[in-house]
Parts: structure tokens; sequence; C-alpha cells
């Protein structure tokens, strides 16, 4: 049996920084990490081959090698997903399709012939067995969460590794807190599942045996879901192993900001090489925050916890969300201070969004302020439900927040008084390679030579190369990215 398994093209959007990987020689900032653990539970005997339509172009040629394809997707993919089925349709290559798009919007999607919906680990050994019958079912799904014991390692060699900036792994799926407008409880849960602490060892080894060195995205929803299994056992191993390999990768993640409350908990992370955590702050607005169920952010100053994980030495990405019921004409402006004055230089703004499945979406159909799917972009400037505020207002007042931080002086503004706070590790890398000195001879060209916002990039250099010159490097990075951002920003 020959499986062609395809990843569609993300489109353009905030979080596929394609202006910004072209500085390093890349082509994505992730693999799919979903698709090579479904190839590691196919057969052993089957042929397999991956093609990521975002650093290669899919040929007809590969699909007529395929007896099988298989198809994976989130909502933000879903145009590139539905053309990638009618090829195959047209070609006669049967499609086997997954992914929380599918697991979402099977019912609306045409030309699948069968699908494998929620946890692979589940509903896929049944697909395999009636194929090896001879009689596959249209639609395979269950209401089970699987033990991640039974999930294997990633099949890495399927990839090309050096068209991308990060690796993934996965530690753990659910959440324990309960957002209204999000749909990870829905796709997984809120009791969290975590692979056993030798097992994801195990994964970073074969990752680390496959050559890949450098940053590495822990895909978990919420990392710190069982803090207590965290602190006793997972993160303790997790030091011994990078410090006893020479510390050969850096981590990133998505948290919850209690983080901030548990000062052994980010000791042991930073100390396990967490360089980067992703954090859903939403809103600076206490009535959103009990409107949308954010218990966790309620009742807290989120400037200190912010400042507090960024003096550890983690860099606070974030993400912010206005169009709540309870938002005010002076949200924008609040949203802004907070963000300017927080230091998150990355800092995620979008319009409220309806996934369906969620509490969220419930409660709307009810009120009957449902519109239409979502795109699964919440930066495009679309609505799908009827807000309490005018709608015109709050897009406008959304555009504004976006290229008010994204305008070069408050982007560079926000990287000094990030790199103010932010503690730079001992064993931070500090050597200086070929392909660093080309990525910043580009950002020289393009941001200080080219780029109309080109004297606050120079005067960023001079003053972190005065105050603080270690951090140079990181100041150059986080410009390269800005380049992507204000052009996201500018597009709305």
């Amino acid at each position: 049996m020959r499986v062609l398994l395809i990843w569609p093209e993300v489109p353009d959007t905030f979080w596929g920084f394609k202006s910004a990987v072209e500085f390093i020689d890349k082509r994505a900032t992730q693999p799919p990490l979903g698709l090579l653990t479904v190839a590691a539970l196919l057969p052993v005997q089957w042929e397999k081959r991956l093609v990521d339509m975002n650093v290669e172009v899919l040929e007809d040629e590969d699909l007529l090698w395929a007896d099988y394809v298989l198809l994976s997707g989130m909502d933000i993919q879903r145009q590139s997903f539905e053309k990638v089925v009618v090829r195959c349709n047209r070609l006669g290559v049967p499609v086997v399709a997954g992914g929380s798009l599918c697991t979402a919007h099977h019912d609306e999607i045409d030309g699948v012939d069968h699908f494998v919906l929620n946890e692979a680990e589940i509903t896929l050994p049944g697909f395999l067995e009636d194929l090896e019958r001879g009689d596959p079912q249209p639609v395979y799904s269950t209401d089970q969460f699987p033990d991640l014991a039974a999930t294997p390692i990633p099949l890495w060699h399927l990839l090309d590794m050096d068209k991308y900036v990060s690796m993934d792994v996965q530690y753990s799926r659910g959440c324990p807190y309960d957002c209204e407008f999000c749909s990870i409880t829905t796709l997984f849960g809120r009791r969290v599942r975590t692979k056993d602490t030798e097992q994801f060892l195990c994964e970073l080894e074969s990752l680390r045996l496959a050559g890949w060195r450098g940053s590495v995205f822990v895909v978990d929803d919420n990392f710190i879901g069982n803090k207590s299994k965290l602190r006793q056992e997972f993160l303790p191993a997790l030091v011994q192993w990078s410090e006893s390999r020479g510390r050969p990768f850096e981590f990133y993640t998505e948290v919850s900001i209690d983080l901030a409350d548990d000062d052994r908990l980010v000791e042991l992370m930073v100390r396990a090489g967490f360089r980067m955590v992703f954090v859903g702050i939403e809103t600076p607005d206490e009535e959103s925050l009990r409107e949308c169920n954010k218990v966790q952010n309620r009742g807290r100053d989120l400037l200190e916890s912010v400042r507090s994980l960024q003096r550890s030495g983690l860099e606070v990405t974030a993400g912010f969300i206005v169009g709540f019921d309870h938002d005010q004409p002076n949200i924008f402006d609040r949203q802004i201070r907070f963000i300017q004055q927080s230091g998150i230089v990355t800092a995620m703004v979008g319009l409220l969004n309806v996934p369906v499945g969620t509490r969220l979406y419930r409660r709307m159909k009810d009120e009957k302020r449902l519109l239409n799917t979502t795109s699964g972009n919440n930066v495009d400037t679309s609505l799908n439900f009827v807000p309490k505020m005018s709608a015109k207002a709050l897009v406008q007042g959304y555009r504004r927040i976006q290229q008010t931080i994204y305008s070069p002086q408050a982007y560079f503004e926000r990287i000094v008084t990030f790199l103010s706070e932010h503690r730079l590790l001992p064993f931070s890398p500090q050597k200086f390679s070929w392909p660093d000195l080309r990525a910043f001879l580009r950002a020289v060209w393009k941001l200080g030579i080219l780029d109309k916002g080109r004297r606050y990039f120079w005067k960023l250099l001079l003053l972190v190369g005065k105050r603080f010159p270690k951090k140079l490097p990181q100041a150059v990075t986080l410009a390269i990215q800005g380049f992507h951002l204000r052009r996201v920003a500018n597009a709305l």
C-alpha cells in the first residue's frame, strides 16, 4: 500500500511568519506533527510519503503515485484542503481525511471517501481493520479520549528538517479550564492526559538522533495543565536529560497565566530549556474575563504576572481578543496601553470568533446571533456572530489596535521594554554562525535601508548595543519578526 500524507497550505497569516522565515532561508515555521504521528500509526510495511504544501509544491505525479491520500488540516487551511480534494477526485485517488477541520465540519465537506475523526489513536485502527477486510466505512468517530501511551514516536525521516524553523513535540492533551470561546476542551476534554516521562524523553532523543538542534515547540494547549506531575517528575527528568546532552533544544509552549504564581515551576521550566511561552491574556477588562469564564486571569495584576515571567528568563507572547459583549468603546485604547506597558512584543490581537462546538457557539445559537462558520483566522476582520458593539466600530477599533502596536515606533519601543525586563540566561547560546550573519545583513538591508521605519531600527540597535549589548541578537530577531507582523497588520 502506498500512502501520501498531505498538509495543506496555510495562508499568509499572523503565525505563519512567511516574511520573516525568508531571512534565515527557511520555508515554514513548523512541520505537521499530527500527520507525522498518524504515519507512525500506519502499518510498517506500507510505503509513506509526506508533502507539506507550505514547503513544497504538490504535483499530480505525487497524487498518482498513491493508493490513498491521507489529508489533514485546520479551519484556516480549508480553502487549500478543498482544492486538494478536488484534485484527488479528478485523478481518481481516494481520500481519507481527519484533523480538527474535519472533526468540526465533516458534514460540510464533499469529495472525501473516508473521514477518520477525533483522536487517531482510537479511530484510525478501526478504519485500518475495515480497509484490510475490504469494507471501509464513510465515517469513523468517537467520544472517547485515548491514553497517550498509545501515541507513537513521529516519523521524522519523512521530513526535510532543513526547511523548518522549529520542530514539534507533544506532552499532553486537554486543558483544566473551560473558557467559553475555546474549542480545545471540545476536541481534547478537560482532563489533562500526559505521556509518560520516559516516553516523552525517548521522543526527544529520537529527534536529537535525527539530527535536529535548536527550537522545539511543545504544542500542548496548556503545558502546565498538570502542575504537580511537572514539578515532581517530568521537569526534573527533562532538566537532567537536557543538561546531560549539552542542551540541544530550546523549548517554547503555551501556558495559562497562573504559571506566574509558581516560582518553582518557572525555575524548572527555565532550567529544562524553555525560553518562550504563549499566554492567553485576552483582555484587561475584568467584566469581559468574567463573561468568557477566564477564571485563571481574574482578580490578578496581569501586568505584574507578565513581568514576573519575563524576569525569570521567559519571553512572553500572548493572545488578546476584542468583541466581548462587555467591551466598552475604550477597550481599544486599554488593549494598546496594556500591550505597550507589558513589553509583550508578539501580541496576537484577534476579533472574537465563535468556533463550532464551544459553549460560546451554543450561547450565540440560542441568542440567534450566529452568522456563519469561522474562517479560523481571527486576524482577518471577519465576524461570524452579531456583536453587542456596532460591527463597524468593532472592526475599526480592531484595525486601529493592530496598526498602532505594529507601527515601527510602537513595536521597537516594545522590544526595548521587553529587553529591559527580560533576564538573559547564563546558558543562552552565544555563538554567531554564518546563517546568523546572513540574516543580520538581510535585516540591515530590508529594515535598515529599504524600510520606511528604518530610523527606528537603527535607534533600536544603538540603544540595545549601548544598554545591553549581549541582547543584540534578540533585538535583531524580534525586529525581523516585526517585519512580517507589520505586513499582516497593514493588510487589514
